[in-house]
């Protein structure tokens, strides 16, 4: 699904389309989450829990970096 991006007041904004609220099964108002992938950006309901969790592991990720390192090797 090809989308562009639009000016909306002073920002930029994607306007998605009914089918694209129909999949996700969001509405106006409804918040998204933005996780970036090796494949791109993949959007998905918003889920607070998952974003308190993805906080909690960037910041380890960020502090224990080179730990991390040491463990992948």
């Amino acid at each position: 699904m090809k989308l562009k991006i639009t000016t909306i007041g002073n920002s930029a904004g994607v306007i998605l389309p009914k089918e694209l609220l129909a999949r996700l099964r969001v509405g106006k108002g409804d918040d998204l989450h933005a996780l970036e992938t090796p494949d791109g950006i993949r959007l998905t309901v918003y889920d607070p829990t998952l974003a308190a969790q993805m906080e909690v592991a960037e910041k380890v990720m960020r502090e224990d970096r080179d730990v991390l390192r040491q463990l992948a090797k």
